[in-house]
């Protein structure tokens, strides 16, 4: 039996030395996540300590760490150990370190830089998440404001269009919402048009702003509870803040129906489900309401009087540790703002640096583009030295070649002044002869009128001698007819007259009369042929001394053409004076002779 309850014991002892003296922890902060190894005895202050040490947090009031209970949730509690506590049996246990308490004033009461990140971070959340309602216009500038945290200066050679399009930075509500017809490039065109404002603010001023302004919308801080009124279960919210407790309807968060300030509260209890707020005026009616969950109506406890507790908190003197918190905070804020003041003043050197050696070299480029131009101008300056070298080398080998052709020329000037002056006499001679031509052709046009003329009288007399012979055959036939009778067929025709008889019988007379006319008209019709033939000899022997004038005029001319383009060539004037040869005389003497020669007399060469 000794035995026995020995080996019991040790096996007790063995079971004691397995158990884990640890267990892990990951908490989960608005910008990290953190895993701890914790031991079994710490309570929810110890763990709730070592987080804000490894963080840098000493404003510890405003925080706690939050889990997850079945359908809702809880803070942990600092005074009693962790895994008494109902957090979940994961491992690691999974915590959100957040803002339990919310400051009234951001700018008076969140002192360290690290404390305004966090609300920063967790109210800007709440505010995408739709938690906290805001406006159209106060999200644009909210936006505008994490942008400037987040990026910083506006610099529009960087931020172009659409880099905002990877970021949340408006409520679903707003962005996606059909009620405002914006498209998402217009809501970014807004936000950046607020961002460009905001130039020259540090990343702890714009969450500050940012914070000023999330301060002052309806819902902000404001933690909401189901809750019902009375015996008749009417649904209402309870809404705990800084400010005190609210009631709200359950359609409208923004409007409470009523409120308690922390001022006017003298006392709140609860019993299992009920509530009890006793005003601190006690004519005014105590206010009831009910909650059938224990584990929420332990959270509206813990938010009441953590909020009370701050609230009576801001009302008096700082502490020491908080008045020296704010004095290191003070402090760094100087510190930051001249370290910003020499950076500022830095960048501004450094920008202008960078200007001025821009502009220097600017400068070097547009001197050694020059010193290139001026080298390329002298390399062409020297190329034209060699050119005009040259060209003055031809200039006076041409001058000297000119020289020779001047000599030339006035001597081919010489001999066409003589050749002028022969050409001269010449066309002094051919205007004698054409005058001679034209003398003889009026001449010959006279003749060829007055032989015109007689040959009309000729024609005439020879018509009137036709008549004449036909009456004088008529009348011949009529004395014949009335003198003689006819004469029958087959008798013998009288006998001619003898040698010795002087009269002629009148039928021998008439024809010899006609035998005298025919022979005149023969010889008149000869005497024409004659003329006509010694006309066409003249005008074939005029037409020939036409032709050889014709000639020798187009002789001239070419030869005077030459004359031209040689004293041309030669680019000197007054070698040769211009002839000047009457064409007119010519024409006029062919139109005198087509105008008074007969057409069947004119020559059609000529």
């Amino acid at each position: 039996l000794a035995n026995l309850i020995a080996k019991i014991n040790m096996s007790i002892l063995g079971l004691k030395k397995k158990q884990p003296k640890t267990f892990k922890v990951k908490v989960i902060t608005m910008d990290a996540e953190m895993e701890f190894s914790c031991e079994v005895k710490w309570k929810g202050k110890d763990l709730f300590d070592l987080v804000c040490r490894t963080i840098g947090l000493r404003e510890t009031w405003f925080f706690g760490l939050r889990y997850t209970v079945k359908d809702t949730y809880a803070w942990l509690k600092p005074d009693k150990r962790v895994l008494d506590q109902d957090v979940p049996k994961d491992s690691p246990i999974t915590f959100h370190f957040l803002a339990k308490f919310f400051p009234e004033k951001v700018e008076e009461e969140l002192v360290q830089e690290i404390t305004q990140h966090l609300f920063f971070l967790q109210v800007k959340k709440q505010i995408l998440d739709e938690e906290i309602f805001c406006s159209p216009e106060a999200s644009v500038l909210l936006a505008s404001y994490a942008v400037q945290a987040k990026y910083g200066d506006y610099d529009p050679n960087f931020h172009k269009p659409g880099f905002l399009a990877q970021d949340e930075l408006l409520p679903k509500r707003v962005n996606t919402g059909y009620l405002y017809q914006m498209t998402p490039e217009m809501w970014e065109e807004k936000i950046t048009a607020w961002y460009a404002e905001h130039r020259n603010i540090a990343r702890d001023e714009a969450e500050m702003e940012y914070l000023k302004i999330a301060q002052d919308l309806d819902m902000y801080g404001v933690s909401y509870f189901s809750i019902t009124q009375n015996k008749r279960d009417t649904e209402l919210l309870l809404g705990v803040d800084a400010q005190g407790l609210h009631i709200y309807s359950p359609n409208s968060k923004l409007n409470p129906k009523k409120s308690f300030p922390w001022s006017g509260i003298r006392n709140i209890s609860y019993s299992e489900k009920e509530f009890t707020i006793k005003p601190l005026d006690k004519k005014k009616e105590v206010f009831k309401f009910y909650s059938s969950q224990l584990r929420v109506n332990k959270l509206i406890l813990q938010l009441c009087i953590g909020n009370h507790d701050l609230f009576m908190r801001r009302r008096k003197v700082d502490s020491i540790e908080v008045q020296q918190m704010k004095a290191q905070a003070k402090e760094e804020k100087a510190r930051k703002k001249m370290e910003r003041q020499i950076l500022a003043r830095e960048k501004q050197l450094r920008e202008e640096a960078e200007r001025a050696k821009e502009e220097m070299e600017r400068r070097m480029f547009q001197l050694q583009d020059e010193a290139r131009m001026a080298n390329e101008a002298l390399l062409r300056s020297e190329e034209t030295a060699d050119l005009l070298a040259e060209k003055a080398q031809i200039a006076e080998e041409e001058a000297k070649l000119l020289a020779h052709k001047a000599a030339e020329a006035e001597q081919e000037r010489q001999r066409l002044e003589v050749t002028a002056l022969k050409t001269k006499e010449e066309h002094r001679l051919m205007e004698q002869k054409m005058r001679e031509a034209e003398q003889l052709a009026v001449k010959l046009v006279e003749q060829s009128e007055r032989r015109s003329k007689e040959a009309d009288h000729l024609k005439q007399d020879l018509n009137e001698a036709k008549d004449a012979e036909r009456r004088a055959k008529q009348k011949l036939l009529e004395i014949t007819k009335t003198t003689y009778p006819l004469v029958a067929p087959y008798s013998n025709p009288p006998a001619p007259p003898g040698p010795d008889s002087m009269e002629m019988p009148l039928e021998m007379a008439t024809s010899y009369r006609l035998d005298f006319k025919d022979s005149d008209m023969k010889r008149l019709s000869m005497e024409i042929e004659r003329e006509r033939l010694e006309y066409m000899e003249k005008s074939k022997h005029l037409q020939d001394q036409l032709k050889e004038l014709k000639s020798e005029i187009e002789s001239l001319k070419l030869e005077e053409q030459q004359q031209q383009q040689q004293a041309g060539l030669y680019n000197l004037r007054g070698y040769a004076e211009p002839l000047y040869v009457p064409h007119s005389n010519v024409r006029h003497m062919h139109l005198q002779y087509q105008q008074q020669v007969p057409p069947q007399m004119r020559s059609q060469d000529i």
